[in-house]
């Protein structure tokens, strides 16, 4: 079968490498792709946002089935460019509608969605410029700390936990008034803060069916202990300890199944990765977000404890078989440790070869990359995010402590990783 992955970073170097094992895939392109990638197949110079360039491809390259990494083609309607489009419409296309993106493109949409069905999740109320001054009144009266966020794609950004009342005020100003976030701000959703630990949940659904895949808990925090500024993931674990089989038929019967269920009972075309950002609140899930694609860093550990062919997986979704297969986990622990550019987040410069790669190579670890580039014979860093180390091991502390050997062997000027990883458990 002749495939088209879309985007560039980490998970979809995992993909890649998954896809690439399958008994369906040949040829497999990636567009654009990166350095990891161009050793699972044929790197393509293609924005992922310029829908004719990408039809035409696959028009040009009799592609069979499109699977879309990043959320943004999803959200701009790139799913509903392919079935309007007499030529392309008859292509498997693993990703949501833009109505169904619309759980991740819009906060308020998913907050809407989640009342309507019943979801579990934080009390909220919206707000945009014509109900400016009844939005601060809300914002100043509301019990701390309050979590403002963006109702757009914000790049990870647009999420604000206020502590005091002043800054709430502040920030509410600067997102509605001064487009803190640009178009992102044009609404902003004002959400009760919940107390507790969070976890990362996938399934694969065909719009009425779903598979479960392996949860997983990702780091986000720049620092050791979970301190300092946000990053896009630091790394992330698989299994999650606190994720029991109990806690997980909460989560299925209070949140996937009525999820998946709303979507069907909504008509919404759906045949895709749907990611929950839950919290676990004294033993009860609640959803935080909802993603239209798969976690990056958690992408790096879920996808390598799958024992199921995954292209047959995409294939029994777009025709809604998945309640015919049966999906096949490793039981052994994985985790996965994020090497960053010197000054990520910030400002941060790019250009620098990476060495030890290849020293570092061995079938029990995957180098994921994410920001990396050729440069004839070498590998250069060209993101902040640049790789990951994946490993597995009998528990997360050897997991972890499997990817920290495999870091100590690569290198690349101003490179850093966390070495707590996981620190929870062990």
């Amino acid at each position: 079968m002749r495939i088209l992955l879309l985007g560039s970073g980490g998970r979809e170097h995992a993909l890649a490498w998954k896809i690439n094992q399958s008994v369906w895939a040949n040829p497999l392109y990636i567009a654009p792709g990166n350095a990891g990638t161009a050793q699972c197949g044929k790197n393509v110079l293609l924005d992922i946002t310029d829908f004719d360039a990408i039809g035409n491809f696959c028009l040009s390259e009799k592609i069979e089935m499109v699977i879309v990494g990043p959320e943004e083609p999803l959200v701009k309607g790139l799913y509903d460019y392919f079935k309007s489009n007499e030529g392309l419409q008859k292509i498997y296309f693993i990703g949501p509608s833009k109505n169904g993106a619309q759980l991740e493109g819009s906060k308020a949409f998913a907050k809407a969605f989640m009342q309507r069905h019943k979801v579990p999740t934080a009390k909220y109320r919206e707000f945009d410029a014509s109900s400016f001054e009844e939005g601060v009144h809300y914002v100043k009266e509301h019990p701390l700390p309050v979590v403002l966020k963006a109702d757009g794609l914000a790049a990870g950004k647009g999420v604000i936990i206020c502590q005091t009342s002043v800054e709430a005020v502040s920030e509410f100003e600067l997102m509605l008034q001064k487009a803190k976030f640009g178009e992102a701000s044009r609404k902003v959703v004002v959400e009760e803060f919940l107390e507790g630990i969070e976890l990362s949940v996938f399934v694969l659904t065909d719009g009425k069916n779903y598979l479960l895949l392996p949860e997983a808990k990702d780091y986000k925090r720049i620092g050791e202990g979970d301190t300092g500024l946000n990053t896009g993931g630091m790394g992330a674990v698989s299994p999650v300890p606190f994720a029991s089989p109990p806690f997980m038929q909460k989560v299925e019967r209070k949140i996937i199944k009525p999820t998946i269920d709303g979507l069907h009972k909504e008509e919404i075309d759906y045949k895709g990765f749907l990611f929950f950002g839950l919290i676990n609140v004294n033993g009860e899930p609640y959803v935080i977000e909802y993603n239209c694609r798969l976690g990056d860093p958690e992408t790096e550990v879920v996808i390598p404890r799958l024992e199921t062919d995954l292209v047959g997986l995409f294939v029994a979704a777009t025709q809604q078989e998945l309640d015919t297969v049966k999906l096949t986990v490793d039981e052994k622990s994985a985790a996965t440790v994020m090497a960053v550019s010197h000054g990520y987040p910030g400002i941060y410069e790019k250009g620098f070869e990476i060495r030890g790669l290849k020293k570092a190579d061995n079938k029990n670890f995957f180098i994921f990359h994410s920001g990396t580039k050729q440069d004839g014979g070498r590998i250069l860093t060209n993101g902040g995010r640049v790789l990951c180390v994946t490993s597995y091991g009998k528990n997360i502390k050897g997991a972890v402590a499997n990817s920290l050997a495999i870091l100590e062997k690569i290198d690349f000027d101003g490179m850093y990783y966390r070495s707590d990883i996981g620190y929870e458990f062990k």
